[in-house]
């Protein structure tokens, strides 16, 4: 197999698809991979040595798509990248189609074999390619929170910590997965007051007996998050529907009950955003107001961390790309079923249930 892996090109993206290390195992496989020219630099790997595991260098974009028949990335294709894919690729990497049907439709004419990391799901609702990115946006979150709330960024000034004789901050987290409770962590370890709200009570009941009652827990309903925004500082939005557009929790008609210069993460922006007055920004310009409340809703954030990032995500990445190259995609699929869900596209069909329904679709099983 020739594995491509592009630089990222999305607004301060500095993950890359593959290590060093990635690339030496596939080497000793007898598969080619090139890595385009500064690929793994914002990640902390020099091109020296890429190529000391036996990589080639490439010096664009274009001819990392020309030359290879599988990419892997971390990042959806960018605009001129759709340029370059050819029919039968397989490109591996997060997509989140739920929230752009323009790019669906572009991949579908481009007759490419499309493998969502966020799709991946196994049998007990894990999703594994999911989980580590899911961690870093988590606990990133407040700390990028706290910071956007400092004066010099046009927040209200408040340190979420507080200090003796002050108040603390209080942080609302809606939604209880791994992004909700890895902002619970890093707000709890703050001595920010801390609200978690979710449908699920088994979840709610967990955390409640981890923090022993140090934090306050209420059942994700309307009456409930209406109440607690009229008290947050720092809202983090976590809501996930694996594969499918998230729910709009908070509308524009409810930010009149939000303190002025209070800060709304929108941390499900990927997957189209869980308030209604969200728009996805970047990490050059991360933040927009409206009606006073300012939104913070970056799409890649753990791009920011990449050192971390790019270890945590090619830790699970490798073995699903490693049985794909080395399979037919039938053979891979049986090694790992879960491989199935994440098969969003191929050769030009929809093969995602929520994806032909969004987007009215036909719907094509694979196996």
């Amino acid at each position: 197999m020739i594995i491509g892996v592009p630089r990222e090109i999305k607004n301060n993206e500095n993950r890359v698809g593959l290590t060093p290390e990635g690339v030496k195992k596939l080497i000793e496989q007898n598969h080619k991979v090139y890595i385009e020219k500064d690929a793994g630099i914002g990640s902390g790997f020099s091109n020296e040595e890429y190529i000391s595991a036996g990589g080639q260098i490439l010096y664009s974009l274009k001819d990392i798509y020309k030359k290879s028949n599988f990419i892997i990335k971390v990042k959806e294709p960018q605009e001129i990248e759709l340029s370059f894919i050819k029919e039968n690729q397989v490109i591996f990497t997060y997509f989140h189609l739920a929230s752009n049907e323009k790019l669906t439709r572009k991949l579908i004419e481009k007759k490419c074999i499309c493998i969502a990391y966020e799709t991946i799901e196994k049998e007990n609702g894990f999703l594994p390619l999911l989980f580590p990115m899911s961690e870093v946006a988590g606990k990133s979150s407040v700390i990028l929170g706290g910071y956007f709330l400092s004066k010099v960024n046009k927040g209200k000034g408040l340190l979420l910590g507080g200090t003796v004789g002050t108040r603390s901050g209080k942080i609302v987290i809606i939604g209880a997965g791994t992004v909700g409770q890895n902002a619970l962590k890093i707000a709890y370890g703050l001595g920010a007051n801390v609200i978690i709200l979710d449908i699920d009570i088994e979840k709610l009941k967990y955390l409640e007996d981890i923090y022993q009652n140090q934090i306050e827990t209420l059942y994700s309903n309307r009456e409930n998050i209406l109440k607690v925004i009229s008290e947050g500082d720092l809202i983090i939005g976590t809501v996930l529907i694996p594969g499918d557009r998230a729910p709009k929790l908070i509308l524009k008609e409810d930010l009149k009950l939000i303190p002025k210069g209070s800060l709304l993460m929108d941390i499900s922006i990927d997957q189209g955003g869980c308030f209604e007055t969200s728009v996805p920004t970047t990490h050059e310009n991360p933040i927009y107001e409206v009606d006073g409340i300012n939104h913070y809703c970056v799409t890649n954030i753990p791009g920011a961390f990449s050192e971390t990032s790019t270890k945590a995500l090619t830790n699970v990445t490798y073995k699903y790309l490693e049985v794909l190259v080395n399979n037919s995609l039938e053979e891979a699929i049986k090694k790992y079923p879960e491989l199935v869900g994440g098969i969003n596209l191929y050769k030009g069909k929809c093969t995602n249930k929520v994806i032909s329904k969004l987007y009215n679709l036909e719907f094509h099983k694979l196996f």
